[in-house]
């Protein structure tokens, strides 16, 4: 297995971490640029008010803790609805969550903005990624799934309609390969978009080659799922710290829930802690709604995930940034 030491990311994440976790086995990177150009200030607008209600596929119906700026996204949310056809190799079949049940968690947290996600249920059939977009309108961006058959016209249709990525799902292959990616990045980089990324840190480490090379920026979902408890001791943070340094990457705080063997979440807060140090102008907050990976009595507290964010940014300009700088940078708002 490759590691990929950290050399000039050491003081970054030290500091990120408060000096508390040990770096050992995390070894040296050096000759990498560091940070990125400045996002630009947001466009002012007055923040909806969050108000307290039941959504369906989230527990709890409290509002988060701290009001949210305005123009805040949340940076990765499904849609489901049976009417249209899932794809044949399709494992994960959740129940439908529908555009007005998202809009009440949109009122719950107090979220203007956000991005719906492909999942993987559909393959590479996009219209309803595409309805959605149309019933959301220009608060919504969109990430597709396609493969190497997609033509330049239909590319052209999704900028359109509001998409700004393509997502490759390495933990539910439906007729799409990771050796479909560097061509693709190659198509849809003219236009400005990213390839977003889910798996496991095994196949994002196995898949290091490629993801380095790519010819547009690399979007990880869920922090790059790294294991627990190995966190940051596994040799894909390495990876990620050098695609950091390089401009490379971005990363979506979602999902803590998925890695976590701690019911408070404090371990995936390291993992989050610590890629926030390196690189706060590459991170973007998202829901993981509806949650499809939980069953149906075992879906998250919603606001609660958000809360976390407080306790992950240790300032509230860190927090703006996560949630109104960067996706406005990364989507293009």
């Amino acid at each position: 297995m490759k590691t990929f030491p950290l050399d000039t990311a050491r003081r970054r994440l030290v500091v990120a971490l408060g000096g508390a976790a040990s770096l050992a086995g995390l070894g040296g990177l050096g000759g990498c640029a560091t940070g990125g150009a400045p996002a630009a200030a947001a466009t002012p607008a007055t923040p909806p008010q969050p108000a307290p209600t039941t959504v369906p596929h989230s527990a709890g119906s409290a509002v988060p803790r701290s009001a949210m700026p305005a123009l805040a996204c949340d940076c990765h949310h499904h849609i489901y609805d049976r009417r249209y056809p899932a794809h044949p190799s399709a494992t994960l079949l959740p129940d439908d969550a529908s555009v007005a049940d998202y809009r009440l968690l949109q009122q719950r947290l107090g979220l203007q903005r956000h991005v719906v996600v492909q999942p993987s249920t559909f393959g590479t059939d996009n219209r309803l990624l595409v309805d959605a977009l149309k019933a959301f309108g220009p608060t919504a961006r969109g990430v597709a799934v396609v493969d190497t058959s997609v033509t330049d016209a239909q590319l052209r249709d999704l900028h359109a309609a509001g998409v700004r990525g393509i997502r490759f799902n390495l933990s539910f292959l439906v007729g799409i390969g990771p050796e479909m990616m560097e061509p693709l990045a190659r198509r849809i980089a003219p236009l400005g978009w990213h390839l977003q990324v889910n798996g496991s840190a095994d196949r994002l480490l196995a898949a290091a080659d490629t993801l380095q090379r790519l010819a547009c920026p690399v979007v990880f979902d869920h922090m790059g799922q790294l294991p627990q408890p190995q966190g940051l001791k596994h040799p894909a943070f390495g990876l990620y710290a050098r695609l950091l340094d390089a401009d490379k990457a971005w990363f979506k705080l979602s999902g803590p829930y998925l890695t976590s063997k701690k019911p408070d979440l404090s371990d995936a807060g390291v993992v989050a802690r610590a890629l926030i140090g390196l690189a706060p102008e590459r991170m973007v907050w998202g829901s993981d709604w509806p949650h499809p990976t939980k069953k149906a009595d075992e879906k998250p507290d919603d606001a609660a995930l958000l809360n976390l964010l407080d306790d992950w940014a240790p300032t509230a300009a860190i927090r703006q940034r996560i949630l109104v700088e960067n996706p406005a940078k990364l989507y293009a708002f």
